[in-house]
């Protein structure tokens, strides 16, 4: 009994098909659809409704990257050895803290300079005064107080000099006074972050010797973050600078700062830059990450199961139900995302398009088309 009642269902069904295939015709997309036929073919309608904007947003692979201001690389200032390490890799730092120690013949040989130049600035200033008050009583000529205010000059500018190479070399101004008041150098440096941040990475080891501006450690910033995705080119003709982006499985959100103007020929994709604020302790740099994009359109855009959308060739079109049956309305796919897509076209609010039987209606639109 079951056997001729499969039998008997799919004889209907088949009658169905050549029933709607030798149709009459009504225009090059338009083909006749009985309600029977439909129940048979398992045709199902949704009407069509207006979508609000980034509804359906495409997806695209991109990397977490760290803005060039935000990371800060400490070198050395002299030659030297590395004597301690006072971090670790991924350590957070404040502004100010000590990161690494090293030792470096050419600072005390810097503090020494720095100790004759204040020597001789301090002997050059009572010498000034001496002269000056011999020439206000008229005892010595206005030459001589000249003279003593020259070499003044001259020695602060020499002790101005020598904190400016000890400033570069990364001793602090407390510590050069106190160098002055104690009169003994040191060949210690100790080198501070200049900004809030993360150690990124770590060049050298405890005991390594290192070069005049060897880079020792990285301190990034990650409270603002880049994006960096690739989209093909025509995807990229819909994405304006100040979008919203998303990105997936994440509380993250950010804005578009650029699109990249050139392609090059083996890689036909256009860099999308968005900037990330408040991300610190949802991404990482270097980290990959799914990218939700909006995708403006140009005119009236609508949202659809992917399921109602057919391809014929290079074309999209769409089955929306007539009085007589169907017509076939060609439609451009904006975006796409799990199973809804945005599509525009001729297509109103409250047209019933079909979402499931669709292969059986290309089918029959193809056959009254001649293809």
């Amino acid at each position: 009994m079951k056997v001729n009642w499969h039998l008997s269902y799919v004889k209907s069904l088949s009658l169905a098909c050549a029933c709607l295939v030798s149709g009459s015709v009504l225009g090059a997309e338009k083909f006749a659809v009985s309600e029977e036929q439909m129940r048979a073919l398992g045709i199902k309608l949704i009407p069509v409704q207006d979508t609000a904007m980034g509804e359906v947003r495409s997806r695209y692979p991109g990397q977490v990257v760290v803005p060039p201001r935000s990371e800060q690389v400490i070198s050395s200032p002299l030659e030297g050895l590395v004597t301690q390490l006072l971090v670790g890799e991924f350590q957070a730092v404040k502004r100010g803290e000590a990161m690494v120690r090293l030792s470096s013949p050419a600072m005390s040989q810097l503090q020494l300079q720095l100790l004759q130049a204040s020597a001789r600035a301090t002997l050059a200033r009572q010498a000034h005064a001496r002269e000056q008050s011999l020439f206000e009583e008229g005892i010595i000529p206005q030459r001589r107080a000249q003279e003593s205010q020259a070499t003044l000059k001259e020695a602060e500018a020499t002790l101005s000099q020598a904190k400016s190479e000890l400033t570069l070399a990364g001793l602090t101004k407390e510590v050069m006074e106190q160098v002055i008041r104690t009169g003994v150098p040191s060949d210690s440096i100790t080198l501070t972050a200049a900004q809030d941040g993360i150690v990124s990475a770590i060049s050298v080891r405890p005991g390594q010797r290192v070069d005049a501006a060897t880079a020792i450690l990285n301190v990034t910033q990650v409270d603002t973050l880049w994006l960096d995705v690739q989209i093909p080119v025509n995807a990229s003709l819909g994405v304006k600078v100040g979008a919203r982006v998303d990105v997936a499985d994440k509380q993250v959100s950010g804005r578009v700062l650029s699109l990249s103007p050139t392609i090059t020929a083996n890689n036909q994709f256009v860099v999308l830059r968005a900037e990330i604020d408040g991300a610190a302790g949802l991404l990482r740099p270097g980290e990959l990450v799914t990218v939700e994009i909006p995708v403006e359109s140009s005119g009236k855009a609508w949202s659809l199961p992917l399921a109602a959308v057919a391809r014929n060739k290079d074309d999209s079109v769409v089955f929306v139900r007539t009085p007589d049956g169907f017509v076939a309305k060609p439609v451009k796919v904006q975006a796409s995302a799990g199973q809804l897509v945005r599509v525009e076209g001729d297509i109103k609010a409250q047209d019933e398009v079909a979402v499931s039987g669709v292969i059986a209606l290309k089918g029959a639109w193809l056959e009254e088309d001649g293809e």
